[in-house]
């Protein structure tokens, strides 16, 4: 989650040498960086257990886990780090380091009170606006709630999920997501 920006005006370079010389990550939206918070107990464990399971389901498949140290490059003026990410096929990176990954399958975020607005609002039209993105999932730590954009003929279509007796269809990766799996060892309101 981004917290205020570090005020002035950065170039992308200043912003990239910047993140390599003290080694915090910070997210780039047209020349603010926004040093990133670090998360609670409910988040961590949330995004832990998102990506055990899909990294178990997904390991005889052509797609790979990333967790929230891969940066996503959202165009030359944006670049954020979501909770995890999951990339289908040849991964395309926007450096030789390969830091700054360009074709994100599904894109996911684990909300906190303070970051609720922005990852539902503008970071998740930034994410849509990927041609790579087919997932945007938007996950609850205080209650059991994941939001789930999917990508079909070019249209998007919104679902909401609540029960901890719901999976997730995670179509475009050929897997499913278990609210169950999601908060395992979680101490969350279960939504009826």
């Amino acid at each position: 989650m981004a917290m205020e920006p570090v005020k002035r005006k950065w170039t992308v370079q200043e912003y990239l040498d910047y993140e390599q010389e003290t080694g915090i990550k910070h997210e780039y939206i047209d020349g603010e960086i926004y040093a990133m918070s670090g998360g609670t107990d409910r988040h961590s464990t949330i995004a832990v257990n998102c990506m055990a399971h899909l990294a178990n389901e997904l390991r005889d498949s052509q797609c790979r886990v990333h967790s929230s140290d891969m940066r996503v490059k959202i165009n030359d003026l944006k670049y954020v780090y979501p909770d995890f990410s999951v990339v289908c096929g040849r991964a395309e990176f926007a450096d030789e380091g390969r830091t700054m990954l360009r074709n994100p399958t599904l894109v996911a975020e684990v909300m906190s009170p303070s970051s609720k607005g922005y990852d539902s609002n503008a970071k998740a039209h930034d994410y849509r606006s990927l041609e790579s993105v087919q997932l945007y999932m938007l996950i609850d730590q205080d209650r059991t709630h994941v939001q789930l954009y999917s990508r079909r003929e070019g249209e998007w279509l919104f679902t909401e999920y609540t029960k901890l007796s719901d999976v997730v269809p995670l179509d475009a990766l050929g897997c499913t997501l278990p609210l169950s799996e999601i908060y395992r060892n979680v101490d969350v309101e279960v939504d009826a």
